[in-house]
């Protein structure tokens, strides 16, 4: 028997799933930690993490694997791995890491993309990187330069999430073309490294990694890996990619018009597309997709929403550390709209839907009287959708179709109150399937040693569990809810827009 392992290097966890190869059912998966990992904000509006946490738990969910299910290390053929998109790891010559990690929803380094933006010309960065600098990798690295050139100085290879943990697997010092482009580092019209980005910020080329392509034999464990983990020297490390890109991939959404929906950590909708396709303001942004060919592109149009699993976590630590599952019934005890209580669900760093501006969550037309629990957690799962349609509003704009979505039975998918509330706001058919990111790594791995011929044949076992359509009714009181919802979130970008410009002209 051939199995395949898959990793998921999320800022909550880590997982790791094992798939038969033959049949692609998952036989096992385990989680570390069992609470989220923390994420340390030593000022308002940063995120870090510590990569050596990640790597750590990698082992602990490793070997609760094999403690669980007694599998053959030999017979592994293949492990993937994906990862939190956009983080900044640092390494120097010896392969330590310097600082910890700038992660995904850390808004530092906000007012340098939109610099960059500015000053390389907002045609010219929507045209050759099909975003703006933004929040991105790239700027991330600036910050450092700038900020902490004790740092800079030292640094070897930057990396992302990915990246280092498969270093800490192979020893390589690598990355990927959907990597780079995650970070700003790739012009998608020349095909080739963002030289004009890098040059501005001043930054040095050979910080990049080596590349090499997401589906190919990347390194094999080496002996000191295999022992942390417990699993066979010289395993390859076959696949690697972000996780939306996976997340996308791992439900078999890879061509043109095909769209994917995950709503963990943070909520996402993906669209596939063949053309580079751009938002003017670069609220949603564009990457290269897993199986994209120079002669065949792919690129997945993102919309990213910070606060989803976030803001149910913080709600489950105010109601008394429920159970998701009772929470979950709870909400659904509310009626449709909560009866006008609206929850902005934002206040995770910069949301890139709202132009990178400081924003809050906030919890309006609140009654005492009137709502209870079950309104502020059904509140709270509606406005997640509803920021959820902003972007896709916002993709529609820009070209992207979407009919279909796709996700795994996952996470807040599992809500009936989320899933009722997703496809009648956004008028969507919604398709559940038995998969996850980690499993979808562990699909990208088999691609990669060749026992699939190409992604597309990487799905034998891959099953729609769940297919939900809109309802006329439900879809009008919907619609008027996130009506509500638009008026109030107008309201408070209004507000934020006028501080920020009485606080930039006491400025001057």
């Amino acid at each position: 028997m051939n199995y395949l392992l898959g990793y998921d290097i999320g800022s909550s966890s880590v997982k790791v799933a094992l798939l038969n190869a033959d049949t692609g059912k998952c036989l096992a998966s385990a989680t570390s930690p069992r609470q989220e990992m923390e994420i340390l904000a030593v000022q308002a509006g940063w995120a870090e993490q510590r990569p050596e946490r990640w790597w750590q738990e990698a082992i602990n969910a490793t070997q609760e694997l094999k403690a669980s299910y007694g599998f053959d290390a030999t017979q592994v053929a293949g492990i993937g791995i994906t990862y939190q998109m956009h983080g900044l790891v640092l390494m120097d010559k010896a392969g330590k890491v310097l600082r910890p990690a700038i992660i995904w929803c850390d808004s530092r380094a906000v007012d340098y993309g939109n610099a960059a933006f500015e000053a390389l010309g907002e045609e010219y960065c929507l045209q050759n990187f099909l975003n703006s600098p933004g929040n991105f990798t790239a700027s991330k690295l600036k910050w450092v330069h700038d900020n902490e050139p004790e740092v800079y100085a030292q640094i070897h290879k930057i990396q992302l999430p990915g990246d280092y943990i498969a270093f800490q697997m192979t020893g390589e010092l690598q990355t990927t073309v959907s990597g780079l482009s995650e970070g700003v580092f790739w012009n998608f019209r020349e095909q080739a490294v963002a030289q004009e980005l890098l040059d501005y910020y001043g930054l040095d080329h050979d910080l990049l990694p080596t590349l090499v392509d997401t589906f190919a034999e990347q390194g094999r464990l080496t002996p000191e890996a295999a022992q942390e983990l417990g699993l066979a020297p010289g395993t390859p490390v076959s696949y690697r990619a972000g996780d939306q890109p996976n997340n996308a991939f791992s439900l078999n959404v890879l061509q043109p018009g095909e769209i994917a929906a995950t709503a963990g950590t943070s909520g996402v909708v993906y669209g596939i597309s063949d053309q580079p396709v751009v938002d003017s303001r670069s609220r949603v942004n564009a990457f290269v997709h897993v199986n994209s060919q120079p002669d065949q592109p792919r690129n997945g149009m993102l919309m990213c929403m910070n606060g989803t699993g976030i803001l149910n976590s913080w709600l489950r630590k105010i109601v008394g550390e429920l159970p998701y599952d009772e929470m979950n019934r709870l909400a659904a005890q509310a009626p449709v709209g909560a009866e006008e209580l609206l929850f902005l669900p934002f206040g995770n760093g910069a949301e890139r839907i709202l132009e990178n501006e400081p924003t809050t969550a906030e919890l309006l037309g609140l009654s005492l009287t009137r709502h209870d629990r079950t309104h502020v957690l059904r509140a709270a799962q509606e406005g997640i959708v509803y920021a959820l349609n902003y972007g896709i509003d916002i993709m529609r704009v820009a070209g992207v179709q979407v009919h279909t979505v796709r996700a795994g039975n996952a996470n807040m998918f599992l809500s009936p109150v989320f899933r009722e509330a997703f496809v009648n706001t956004a008028n969507v058919t919604l398709e559940l399937y038995n998969t996850d990111a980690a499993q979808g790594a562990a699909r990208g791995a088999g691609v990669g040693v060749g026992l699939y011929a190409s992604p597309a044949d990487a799905f034998v076992g891959l099953e729609r569990i769940l297919t939900l359509a809109p309802t006329p009714d439900l879809q009008t009181q919907y619609q008027e809810a996130y009506a509500r919802w638009h008026q109030a979130l107008t309201q408070q970008i209004l507000s934020t827009s006028t501080i920020s410009h009485h606080v930039e002209q006491h400025a001057n």
